[in-house]
């Protein structure tokens, strides 16, 4: 399973079950035939901003804020974020403002575009995965273009 299906599973066990631990997650995921180790299991709880409130005989249960979008606009957050990008072979960096790389590697992977395989986020560069050196500068144009259009 991919990770964006995997975070909607996750999504949807927190939202339709009272999950009150690692374990108890990690369990159910196993019972949607989802293997997952703990380290990832605890990025995935980070990455979705999952939250532990007071649940019932004191032991707390995840939710997902009320504040939280399901899927991260990247038609929004682009802009904001952009500092440049390149292309070197199939892959393509793009450089954002100090902190907005993980921001950004989320949304582009949400976008579920075929061409992407995945997206490797530091502190203020991403790297894009693209499955074909062809289709490279088509993503690279697609980024450009949301970025002209909002700045235009």
């Amino acid at each position: 399973m991919n990770k964006k299906k995997r975070l909607k599973t996750i999504l949807e066990l927190v939202k339709n079950h009272t999950v009150t631990s690692h374990q108890l997650l990690g369990q159910l995921l196993e019972e949607k035939g989802v293997a997952v180790t703990q380290t990832t299991l605890s990025r995935d709880i980070r990455e979705l901003r999952l939250i532990k409130v007071p649940g019932t005989q004191n032991a707390g249960q995840y939710r997902v804020p009320d504040d939280w979008d399901s899927k991260p606009n990247l038609t929004n957050i682009l802009p904001s974020l952009f500092v440049s990008v390149e292309s070197a072979c199939n892959l393509l960096v793009v450089k954002t403002v100090n902190g907005g790389a993980a921001a950004l590697a989320y949304a582009i992977d949400w976008e579920g575009w075929p061409e992407v395989m995945g997206t490797v986020a530091g502190e203020d560069t991403v790297f894009v995965a693209v499955s074909d050196e062809k289709k490279t500068e088509t993503v690279r144009d697609r980024l450009l273009g949301m970025v002209s259009v909002s700045r235009s």
